[in-house]
Protein backbone atom coordinates (compact mmCIF):
# COMPACT_ATOMS: atom_id res chain seq x y z
CA UNK A 1 0.00 0.00 0.00
CA UNK A 2 1.38 3.40 -0.97
CA UNK A 3 1.79 6.22 1.53
CA UNK A 4 -1.15 8.33 0.23
CA UNK A 5 -3.69 5.54 0.57
CA UNK A 6 -2.19 4.56 3.94
CA UNK A 7 -2.65 8.06 5.36
CA UNK A 8 -5.96 8.79 3.62
CA UNK A 9 -8.05 6.41 5.72
CA UNK A 10 -7.33 7.80 9.24
CA UNK A 11 -7.60 11.37 7.95
CA UNK A 12 -10.92 10.54 6.27
CA UNK A 13 -12.32 9.06 9.48
CA UNK A 14 -11.19 12.13 11.46
CA UNK A 15 -12.93 14.55 9.05
CA UNK A 16 -15.99 12.31 8.70
CA UNK A 17 -16.41 12.24 12.47
CA UNK A 18 -16.54 16.05 12.50
CA UNK A 19 -19.05 16.11 9.63
CA UNK A 20 -21.33 13.64 11.42
CA UNK A 21 -21.19 15.76 14.56
CA UNK A 22 -22.13 18.79 12.47
CA UNK A 23 -25.24 16.98 11.26
CA UNK A 24 -26.67 17.23 14.78
CA UNK A 25 -25.85 20.93 15.26
CA UNK A 26 -26.85 22.27 11.82
CA UNK A 27 -29.50 24.76 12.97
CA UNK A 28 -27.32 26.04 15.82
CA UNK A 29 -24.35 26.36 13.43
CA UNK A 30 -26.45 28.37 11.01
CA UNK A 31 -27.57 30.75 13.75
CA UNK A 32 -23.97 31.25 14.86
CA UNK A 33 -22.82 31.89 11.29
CA UNK A 34 -25.41 34.65 10.86
CA UNK A 35 -24.22 36.28 14.08
CA UNK A 36 -20.59 36.17 12.92
CA UNK A 37 -21.48 37.52 9.48
CA UNK A 38 -23.36 40.44 11.01
CA UNK A 39 -20.40 41.33 13.23
CA UNK A 40 -18.20 41.82 10.16
CA UNK A 41 -20.62 43.32 7.66
CA UNK A 42 -21.73 46.19 9.89
CA UNK A 43 -18.42 48.00 9.17
CA UNK A 44 -18.76 47.67 5.37
CA UNK A 45 -20.44 49.96 2.89
CA UNK A 46 -23.21 47.40 2.40
CA UNK A 47 -23.71 47.10 6.15
CA UNK A 48 -23.99 50.85 6.60
CA UNK A 49 -26.38 51.18 3.63
CA UNK A 50 -28.67 48.62 5.24
CA UNK A 51 -28.21 49.74 8.88
CA UNK A 52 -26.92 46.31 9.87
CA UNK A 53 -25.14 47.72 12.91
CA UNK A 54 -28.65 47.78 14.43
CA UNK A 55 -29.49 44.18 13.45
CA UNK A 56 -28.91 41.07 15.57
CA UNK A 57 -31.88 38.78 14.87
CA UNK A 58 -32.85 36.95 11.68
CA UNK A 59 -36.29 38.60 11.73
CA UNK A 60 -34.57 42.01 11.73
CA UNK A 61 -32.14 40.91 9.03
CA UNK A 62 -34.87 40.01 6.52
CA UNK A 63 -36.48 43.40 7.09
CA UNK A 64 -33.18 45.15 6.33
CA UNK A 65 -31.74 43.08 3.47
CA UNK A 66 -33.90 42.45 0.39
CA UNK A 67 -33.52 39.50 -1.96
CA UNK A 68 -31.29 40.41 -4.90
CA UNK A 69 -30.07 38.81 -8.09
CA UNK A 70 -26.82 39.76 -9.80
CA UNK A 71 -28.26 42.68 -11.75
CA UNK A 72 -29.44 44.34 -8.54
CA UNK A 73 -26.11 43.55 -6.89
CA UNK A 74 -24.01 44.97 -9.71
CA UNK A 75 -23.44 48.49 -8.30
CA UNK A 76 -21.56 47.02 -5.32
CA UNK A 77 -19.51 44.73 -7.56
CA UNK A 78 -18.64 47.69 -9.75
CA UNK A 79 -17.17 49.52 -6.74
CA UNK A 80 -14.99 46.49 -5.99
CA UNK A 81 -13.85 46.44 -9.63
CA UNK A 82 -12.88 50.10 -9.23
CA UNK A 83 -10.55 49.16 -6.36
CA UNK A 84 -12.62 50.21 -3.35
CA UNK A 85 -12.18 48.45 0.00
CA UNK A 86 -14.77 47.32 2.58
CA UNK A 87 -17.64 47.24 0.10
CA UNK A 88 -19.36 43.91 0.77
CA UNK A 89 -16.86 42.34 3.15
CA UNK A 90 -13.79 43.54 5.00
CA UNK A 91 -10.89 44.63 2.77
CA UNK A 92 -10.86 43.46 -0.85
CA UNK A 93 -11.71 40.05 -2.28
CA UNK A 94 -8.69 37.84 -2.93
CA UNK A 95 -10.33 36.69 -6.19
CA UNK A 96 -13.19 37.55 -8.49
CA UNK A 97 -14.81 34.45 -9.98
CA UNK A 98 -15.87 35.20 -13.54
CA UNK A 99 -18.94 33.31 -14.69
CA UNK A 100 -21.37 33.52 -17.60
CA UNK A 101 -24.90 34.10 -16.42
CA UNK A 102 -27.88 33.10 -18.53
CA UNK A 103 -29.52 36.50 -18.04
CA UNK A 104 -26.79 38.85 -16.79
CA UNK A 105 -23.95 38.19 -19.21
CA UNK A 106 -20.57 37.97 -17.48
CA UNK A 107 -20.80 38.02 -13.69
CA UNK A 108 -18.00 38.73 -11.18
CA UNK A 109 -18.50 36.97 -7.85
CA UNK A 110 -16.21 37.91 -4.93
CA UNK A 111 -14.18 35.27 -3.09
CA UNK A 112 -12.65 36.43 0.18
CA UNK A 113 -9.79 35.17 2.31
CA UNK A 114 -12.46 33.83 4.65
CA UNK A 115 -14.55 32.09 1.97
CA UNK A 116 -11.87 30.34 -0.13
CA UNK A 117 -11.73 27.41 2.31
CA UNK A 118 -15.40 26.69 1.61
CA UNK A 119 -14.54 25.97 -2.04
CA UNK A 120 -11.41 23.94 -1.28
CA UNK A 121 -12.40 21.92 1.78
CA UNK A 122 -15.89 20.97 0.58
CA UNK A 123 -14.58 19.17 -2.50
CA UNK A 124 -12.01 17.42 -0.32
CA UNK A 125 -14.65 16.45 2.24
CA UNK A 126 -16.82 14.79 -0.40
CA UNK A 127 -13.95 12.43 -1.23
CA UNK A 128 -13.06 11.86 2.44
CA UNK A 129 -16.65 10.89 3.26
CA UNK A 130 -16.52 8.37 0.43
CA UNK A 131 -13.25 6.93 1.77
CA UNK A 132 -14.59 6.77 5.34
CA UNK A 133 -17.75 4.95 4.24
CA UNK A 134 -16.30 2.54 1.68
CA UNK A 135 -12.67 2.09 2.74
CA UNK A 136 -11.58 2.57 -0.88
CA UNK A 137 -8.28 4.46 -0.88
CA UNK A 138 -6.74 2.83 -3.96
CA UNK A 139 -7.79 5.68 -6.22
CA UNK A 140 -5.53 8.08 -4.30
CA UNK A 141 -2.47 6.39 -5.79
CA UNK A 142 -3.52 6.78 -9.43
CA UNK A 143 -4.01 9.69 -11.79
CA UNK A 144 -7.01 11.97 -11.38
CA UNK A 145 -8.67 14.38 -13.78
CA UNK A 146 -9.51 17.71 -12.18
CA UNK A 147 -10.76 19.51 -15.26
CA UNK A 148 -10.69 23.28 -14.87
CA UNK A 149 -11.07 26.45 -16.79
CA UNK A 150 -7.85 28.23 -17.60
CA UNK A 151 -5.79 28.79 -14.43
CA UNK A 152 -4.29 31.86 -16.07
CA UNK A 153 -5.91 34.79 -14.25
CA UNK A 154 -6.32 38.39 -15.31
CA UNK A 155 -6.37 41.24 -12.80
CA UNK A 156 -9.12 43.74 -12.12
CA UNK A 157 -8.15 46.49 -9.65
CA UNK A 158 -5.30 44.20 -8.65
CA UNK A 159 -7.65 41.29 -7.89
CA UNK A 160 -6.88 37.97 -9.67
CA UNK A 161 -9.91 37.16 -11.81
CA UNK A 162 -10.94 34.05 -13.72
CA UNK A 163 -13.19 30.99 -13.81
CA UNK A 164 -13.81 29.44 -10.39
CA UNK A 165 -12.36 26.11 -11.52
CA UNK A 166 -9.23 27.93 -12.70
CA UNK A 167 -8.93 29.69 -9.35
CA UNK A 168 -9.39 26.45 -7.42
CA UNK A 169 -6.71 24.85 -9.62
CA UNK A 170 -4.18 27.05 -7.81
CA UNK A 171 -5.24 25.50 -4.49
CA UNK A 172 -4.91 21.81 -5.35
CA UNK A 173 -2.89 20.40 -2.41
CA UNK A 174 0.76 19.73 -3.18
CA UNK A 175 0.36 16.04 -2.30
CA UNK A 176 -2.12 15.70 -5.21
CA UNK A 177 -0.19 17.71 -7.79
CA UNK A 178 1.70 14.70 -9.11
CA UNK A 179 -1.59 12.83 -9.50
CA UNK A 180 -3.39 15.68 -11.28
CA UNK A 181 -4.19 15.66 -14.97
CA UNK A 182 -4.47 17.34 -17.41
CA UNK A 183 -1.31 19.45 -17.26
CA UNK A 184 -1.32 23.13 -16.41
CA UNK A 185 -0.52 23.95 -20.05
CA UNK A 186 -3.48 21.91 -21.31
CA UNK A 187 -5.86 23.48 -18.81
CA UNK A 188 -4.82 26.88 -20.21
CA UNK A 189 -6.11 26.00 -23.70
CA UNK A 190 -9.27 28.01 -24.40
CA UNK A 191 -10.58 26.18 -27.50
CA UNK A 192 -12.56 23.26 -26.15
CA UNK A 193 -12.02 20.74 -28.95
CA UNK A 194 -8.27 21.37 -28.98
CA UNK A 195 -8.25 21.02 -25.21
CA UNK A 196 -10.22 17.77 -25.32
CA UNK A 197 -7.81 16.25 -27.85
CA UNK A 198 -4.86 17.20 -25.64
CA UNK A 199 -6.55 15.75 -22.55
CA UNK A 200 -7.05 12.47 -24.39
CA UNK A 201 -3.39 12.46 -25.47
CA UNK A 202 -2.19 13.09 -21.91
CA UNK A 203 -4.46 10.57 -20.20
CA UNK A 204 -5.00 7.66 -22.60
CA UNK A 205 -1.94 5.72 -21.41
CA UNK A 206 -2.16 6.75 -17.75
CA UNK A 207 -3.54 4.85 -14.78
CA UNK A 208 -6.68 6.99 -14.39
CA UNK A 209 -8.52 6.22 -11.14
CA UNK A 210 -10.75 9.28 -10.63
CA UNK A 211 -12.43 11.50 -13.23
CA UNK A 212 -14.38 14.64 -12.32
CA UNK A 213 -16.41 17.07 -14.40
CA UNK A 214 -19.92 17.86 -15.56
CA UNK A 215 -21.67 14.86 -17.19
CA UNK A 216 -21.84 16.26 -20.77
CA UNK A 217 -18.07 16.88 -20.71
CA UNK A 218 -17.32 13.41 -19.35
CA UNK A 219 -19.46 11.82 -22.06
CA UNK A 220 -17.58 13.73 -24.77
CA UNK A 221 -14.29 12.59 -23.23
CA UNK A 222 -15.43 8.97 -23.08
CA UNK A 223 -16.73 9.10 -26.66
CA UNK A 224 -13.37 10.39 -27.91
CA UNK A 225 -11.50 7.68 -26.03
CA UNK A 226 -13.76 5.00 -27.49
CA UNK A 227 -13.34 6.38 -31.03
CA UNK A 228 -9.56 6.04 -30.68
CA UNK A 229 -9.33 2.72 -28.82
CA UNK A 230 -12.52 0.89 -29.74
CA UNK A 231 -12.70 -0.17 -26.08
CA UNK A 232 -14.97 0.43 -23.13
CA UNK A 233 -13.53 2.89 -20.61
CA UNK A 234 -13.03 0.11 -18.03
CA UNK A 235 -10.62 -1.52 -20.46
CA UNK A 236 -8.78 1.73 -21.16
CA UNK A 237 -8.53 2.54 -17.43
CA UNK A 238 -8.82 -0.76 -15.49
CA UNK A 239 -8.39 0.97 -12.09
CA UNK A 240 -10.93 3.74 -12.72
CA UNK A 241 -13.22 3.54 -9.67
CA UNK A 242 -14.54 7.02 -8.75
CA UNK A 243 -16.54 9.48 -10.84
CA UNK A 244 -17.18 12.96 -9.37
CA UNK A 245 -19.89 15.06 -11.00
CA UNK A 246 -21.94 18.22 -10.53
CA UNK A 247 -23.40 21.16 -12.41
CA UNK A 248 -26.41 19.39 -13.94
CA UNK A 249 -28.77 16.59 -12.94
CA UNK A 250 -26.85 13.34 -13.37
CA UNK A 251 -29.82 11.04 -14.00
CA UNK A 252 -30.42 11.84 -17.71
CA UNK A 253 -26.74 11.04 -18.38
CA UNK A 254 -26.27 8.10 -16.00
CA UNK A 255 -27.27 5.24 -18.30
CA UNK A 256 -25.14 6.28 -21.25
CA UNK A 257 -22.13 7.19 -19.10
CA UNK A 258 -22.08 3.83 -17.37
CA UNK A 259 -22.67 2.02 -20.63
CA UNK A 260 -19.58 3.80 -22.00
CA UNK A 261 -17.61 2.87 -18.89
CA UNK A 262 -18.76 -0.75 -19.06
CA UNK A 263 -18.97 -1.40 -15.32
CA UNK A 264 -20.64 0.07 -12.23
CA UNK A 265 -18.52 2.36 -10.09
CA UNK A 266 -18.91 4.96 -7.36
CA UNK A 267 -20.42 8.30 -8.37
CA UNK A 268 -20.04 11.27 -6.01
CA UNK A 269 -22.30 14.27 -6.63
CA UNK A 270 -21.34 17.82 -5.65
CA UNK A 271 -23.16 21.18 -5.68
CA UNK A 272 -20.53 23.88 -6.26
CA UNK A 273 -21.00 27.34 -7.73
CA UNK A 274 -19.01 30.55 -7.94
CA UNK A 275 -21.13 31.83 -5.04
CA UNK A 276 -20.12 28.91 -2.79
CA UNK A 277 -19.84 25.16 -2.41
CA UNK A 278 -23.29 24.42 -1.06
CA UNK A 279 -23.62 20.65 -0.65
CA UNK A 280 -22.06 17.30 -1.46
CA UNK A 281 -22.92 13.62 -1.40
CA UNK A 282 -21.69 12.28 1.92
CA UNK A 283 -22.94 8.71 1.49
CA UNK A 284 -23.32 6.12 -1.26
CA UNK A 285 -26.22 4.61 0.68
CA UNK A 286 -28.65 7.54 1.04
CA UNK A 287 -30.43 9.94 -1.27
CA UNK A 288 -29.47 13.60 -1.50
CA UNK A 289 -26.58 15.95 -0.82
CA UNK A 290 -25.56 17.04 2.66
CA UNK A 291 -26.04 20.79 3.05
CA UNK A 292 -22.83 22.62 4.03
CA UNK A 293 -24.26 24.17 7.18
CA UNK A 294 -20.98 25.16 8.89
CA UNK A 295 -18.85 26.64 6.13
CA UNK A 296 -19.33 30.41 6.25
CA UNK A 297 -22.69 30.49 4.45
CA UNK A 298 -26.04 31.32 6.03
CA UNK A 299 -28.80 29.81 3.89
CA UNK A 300 -32.32 31.03 3.31
CA UNK A 301 -35.14 29.31 1.47
CA UNK A 302 -38.06 30.83 -0.41
CA UNK A 303 -41.00 28.73 -1.63
CA UNK A 304 -40.27 28.48 -5.36
CA UNK A 305 -43.66 29.84 -6.38
CA UNK A 306 -42.98 33.07 -4.45
CA UNK A 307 -39.48 33.88 -5.74
CA UNK A 308 -40.67 36.59 -8.11
CA UNK A 309 -43.25 38.10 -5.74
CA UNK A 310 -42.60 41.45 -4.09
CA UNK A 311 -42.60 40.12 -0.54
CA UNK A 312 -41.72 36.41 -0.56
CA UNK A 313 -41.71 34.19 2.51
CA UNK A 314 -38.13 33.77 3.76
CA UNK A 315 -37.26 30.72 5.82
CA UNK A 316 -34.13 29.78 7.75
CA UNK A 317 -33.01 26.17 7.93
CA UNK A 318 -35.07 25.26 11.00
CA UNK A 319 -38.35 25.96 9.15
CA UNK A 320 -37.83 24.02 5.90
CA UNK A 321 -39.96 20.96 5.11
CA UNK A 322 -39.25 17.77 3.23
CA UNK A 323 -40.68 17.67 -0.29
CA UNK A 324 -41.16 21.44 -0.77
CA UNK A 325 -39.47 23.19 -3.69
CA UNK A 326 -37.38 26.19 -2.55
CA UNK A 327 -35.31 28.89 -4.22
CA UNK A 328 -31.89 28.91 -2.56
CA UNK A 329 -30.69 32.23 -1.09
CA UNK A 330 -27.18 32.74 0.32
CA UNK A 331 -25.49 35.14 2.72
CA UNK A 332 -21.78 34.52 3.04
CA UNK A 333 -18.34 35.53 4.22
CA UNK A 334 -17.55 36.28 0.59
CA UNK A 335 -19.85 39.30 0.89
CA UNK A 336 -23.10 38.02 -0.62
CA UNK A 337 -26.31 39.16 1.07
CA UNK A 338 -29.83 37.98 0.32
CA UNK A 339 -28.38 36.66 -2.94
CA UNK A 340 -30.61 34.57 -5.20
CA UNK A 341 -28.25 32.12 -6.90
CA UNK A 342 -30.98 30.98 -9.30
CA UNK A 343 -31.19 27.32 -8.21
CA UNK A 344 -34.15 25.51 -6.69
CA UNK A 345 -33.76 22.68 -4.20
CA UNK A 346 -35.93 20.18 -2.36
CA UNK A 347 -35.09 18.57 0.98
CA UNK A 348 -35.29 14.79 1.09
CA UNK A 349 -34.34 14.74 4.78
CA UNK A 350 -34.10 17.20 7.67
CA UNK A 351 -32.22 14.83 9.99
CA UNK A 352 -29.65 15.39 8.64
CA UNK A 353 -30.35 18.18 6.15
CA UNK A 354 -29.99 16.56 2.73
CA UNK A 355 -31.37 18.00 -0.49
CA UNK A 356 -31.57 17.51 -4.24
CA UNK A 357 -31.26 20.24 -6.86
CA UNK A 358 -34.54 20.50 -8.76
CA UNK A 359 -33.85 23.19 -11.36
CA UNK A 360 -33.31 26.86 -12.03
CA UNK A 361 -35.64 29.66 -10.95
CA UNK A 362 -35.60 31.11 -14.46
CA UNK A 363 -35.65 27.77 -16.30
CA UNK A 364 -39.29 26.73 -16.43
CA UNK A 365 -42.22 26.70 -18.83
CA UNK A 366 -45.34 28.58 -17.85
CA UNK A 367 -46.53 30.02 -21.14
CA UNK A 368 -50.05 28.84 -20.24
CA UNK A 369 -49.90 28.83 -16.43
CA UNK A 370 -48.54 25.27 -16.09
CA UNK A 371 -45.19 26.17 -14.41
CA UNK A 372 -43.40 23.00 -15.46
CA UNK A 373 -39.96 22.75 -13.82
CA UNK A 374 -36.73 20.89 -14.59
CA UNK A 375 -37.28 18.10 -12.08
CA UNK A 376 -40.60 17.23 -13.73
CA UNK A 377 -39.37 17.09 -17.33
CA UNK A 378 -36.25 15.11 -16.37
CA UNK A 379 -38.30 12.59 -14.40
CA UNK A 380 -40.81 12.17 -17.24
CA UNK A 381 -38.14 11.65 -19.88
CA UNK A 382 -36.05 9.26 -17.79
CA UNK A 383 -39.12 7.20 -16.88
CA UNK A 384 -40.25 6.85 -20.51
CA UNK A 385 -36.69 6.08 -21.65
CA UNK A 386 -36.43 3.26 -19.10
CA UNK A 387 -39.75 1.82 -20.24
CA UNK A 388 -38.80 1.94 -23.92
CA UNK A 389 -35.12 0.96 -23.59
CA UNK A 390 -34.08 4.32 -25.05
CA UNK A 391 -30.89 6.25 -24.27
CA UNK A 392 -30.93 10.06 -24.31
CA UNK A 393 -27.88 12.14 -25.20
CA UNK A 394 -29.30 15.64 -24.56
CA UNK A 395 -32.56 17.58 -24.74
CA UNK A 396 -34.27 20.93 -24.29
CA UNK A 397 -37.93 21.94 -24.08
CA UNK A 398 -39.80 25.11 -25.10
CA UNK A 399 -43.42 26.17 -25.63
CA UNK A 400 -44.81 26.51 -29.14
CA UNK A 401 -47.64 29.03 -29.12
CA UNK A 402 -49.84 28.66 -32.17
CA UNK A 403 -51.50 31.68 -33.71
CA UNK A 404 -55.09 31.52 -34.93
CA UNK A 405 -57.09 28.34 -34.42
CA UNK A 406 -54.21 25.90 -33.94
CA UNK A 407 -53.59 24.55 -30.46
CA UNK A 408 -50.28 25.16 -28.70
CA UNK A 409 -48.00 22.52 -27.18
CA UNK A 410 -44.60 21.89 -25.59
CA UNK A 411 -41.91 21.12 -28.12
CA UNK A 412 -39.12 18.75 -27.03
CA UNK A 413 -35.83 18.69 -28.94
CA UNK A 414 -34.17 15.35 -28.10
CA UNK A 415 -30.91 13.84 -29.31
CA UNK A 416 -31.23 10.07 -28.98
CA UNK A 417 -28.38 7.62 -28.60
CA UNK A 418 -30.82 5.02 -29.90
CA UNK A 419 -34.22 6.11 -31.17
CA UNK A 420 -37.49 4.64 -29.92
CA UNK A 421 -39.13 2.23 -32.35
CA UNK A 422 -42.27 4.39 -32.33
CA UNK A 423 -41.57 8.08 -31.67
CA UNK A 424 -45.27 8.90 -31.19
CA UNK A 425 -45.71 6.19 -28.58
CA UNK A 426 -42.60 7.41 -26.81
CA UNK A 427 -43.93 11.00 -26.84
CA UNK A 428 -47.22 9.74 -25.37
CA UNK A 429 -45.38 8.01 -22.54
CA UNK A 430 -43.37 11.15 -21.73
CA UNK A 431 -46.56 13.22 -21.83
CA UNK A 432 -48.40 10.84 -19.51
CA UNK A 433 -45.60 10.97 -16.95
CA UNK A 434 -45.47 14.78 -17.11
CA UNK A 435 -49.24 14.99 -16.63
CA UNK A 436 -48.91 12.77 -13.58
CA UNK A 437 -46.16 15.02 -12.11
CA UNK A 438 -47.79 18.39 -12.87
CA UNK A 439 -51.50 18.83 -12.20
CA UNK A 440 -51.65 22.20 -13.97
CA UNK A 441 -50.20 20.74 -17.16
CA UNK A 442 -52.65 17.86 -16.91
CA UNK A 443 -55.58 20.29 -16.57
CA UNK A 444 -54.48 22.13 -19.72
CA UNK A 445 -54.35 18.87 -21.68
CA UNK A 446 -57.66 17.50 -20.38
CA UNK A 447 -59.25 20.92 -20.86
CA UNK A 448 -58.25 20.80 -24.53
CA UNK A 449 -56.24 24.01 -24.17
CA UNK A 450 -52.89 22.38 -24.94
CA UNK A 451 -52.08 19.51 -27.28
CA UNK A 452 -49.86 16.71 -25.93
CA UNK A 453 -46.15 17.40 -26.35
CA UNK A 454 -44.33 17.01 -29.67
CA UNK A 455 -40.84 15.54 -30.03
CA UNK A 456 -38.33 16.79 -32.61
CA UNK A 457 -35.42 14.32 -32.97
CA UNK A 458 -32.06 16.10 -33.17
CA UNK A 459 -29.27 14.73 -35.38
CA UNK A 460 -26.16 13.19 -33.82
CA UNK A 461 -23.94 15.81 -32.13
CA UNK A 462 -26.61 18.43 -32.79
CA UNK A 463 -26.35 19.89 -29.30
CA UNK A 464 -22.56 19.92 -29.51
CA UNK A 465 -22.80 21.81 -32.81
CA UNK A 466 -25.29 24.25 -31.28
CA UNK A 467 -23.06 24.95 -28.25
CA UNK A 468 -20.09 25.38 -30.56
CA UNK A 469 -22.06 27.88 -32.67
CA UNK A 470 -22.66 30.11 -29.63
CA UNK A 471 -19.10 29.75 -28.29
CA UNK A 472 -20.06 27.71 -25.22
CA UNK A 473 -18.78 24.22 -26.01
CA UNK A 474 -17.17 22.31 -23.15
CA UNK A 475 -15.94 23.30 -19.72
CA UNK A 476 -18.74 24.10 -17.28
CA UNK A 477 -21.19 25.20 -19.98
CA UNK A 478 -24.47 23.33 -20.24
CA UNK A 479 -27.62 23.46 -22.34
CA UNK A 480 -30.65 24.94 -20.50
CA UNK A 481 -33.21 22.16 -20.24
CA UNK A 482 -36.25 24.46 -20.17
CA UNK A 483 -37.03 27.84 -21.68
CA UNK A 484 -40.15 29.93 -21.39
CA UNK A 485 -39.45 31.42 -24.82
CA UNK A 486 -38.34 30.18 -28.25
CA UNK A 487 -34.79 31.56 -28.43
CA UNK A 488 -33.03 28.21 -28.05
CA UNK A 489 -35.77 26.33 -29.90
CA UNK A 490 -35.39 28.53 -32.97
CA UNK A 491 -31.66 27.77 -33.07
CA UNK A 492 -32.20 24.04 -32.46
CA UNK A 493 -34.48 23.84 -35.50
CA UNK A 494 -31.27 23.99 -37.56
CA UNK A 495 -30.14 20.68 -36.04
CA UNK A 496 -33.26 18.50 -36.26
CA UNK A 497 -33.26 15.43 -38.47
Amino acid sequence: MQIKSLLAKPFAHYVFKGIRKGMTTAVEDQENILKELLKTVKATEFGKDHHLQEVSLYEEFIQSVPIRDYEQYKPYIQKIKEGKHNVLWKGKPIYLAKTSGTTSGVKYIPISKDSISNHINSARNALLCYIAETGNTRFTNGKMIFLSGSPELERIAGIPTGRLSGIVNHHVPSYLRKNQLPSYETNCIEDWETKLDRIVEETIKQDMTLISGIPPWMQMYFDRLQEITGKKIKDVFPNFSVLVHGGVNFEPYRQKLFESIGKPLAAIETFPASEGFFAFQDSQETEGLLLNTNSGIFFEFIPAGEIFSGNPTRLSLKDVKVGENYALIVNSNAGLWGYNIGDTVKFVSTNPYRLVVTGRTKHFISAFGEHVIGEEVEYSLIKAAEEEGVHITEFTVAPLIQQGDGKSYHEWFIEFENKPADIRRFATRVDEHLRHKNIYYNDLITGNILLPLHIRPVKKNGFIDYMKSIGKLGGQNKVPRLSNDRKIAVEMEKYVE
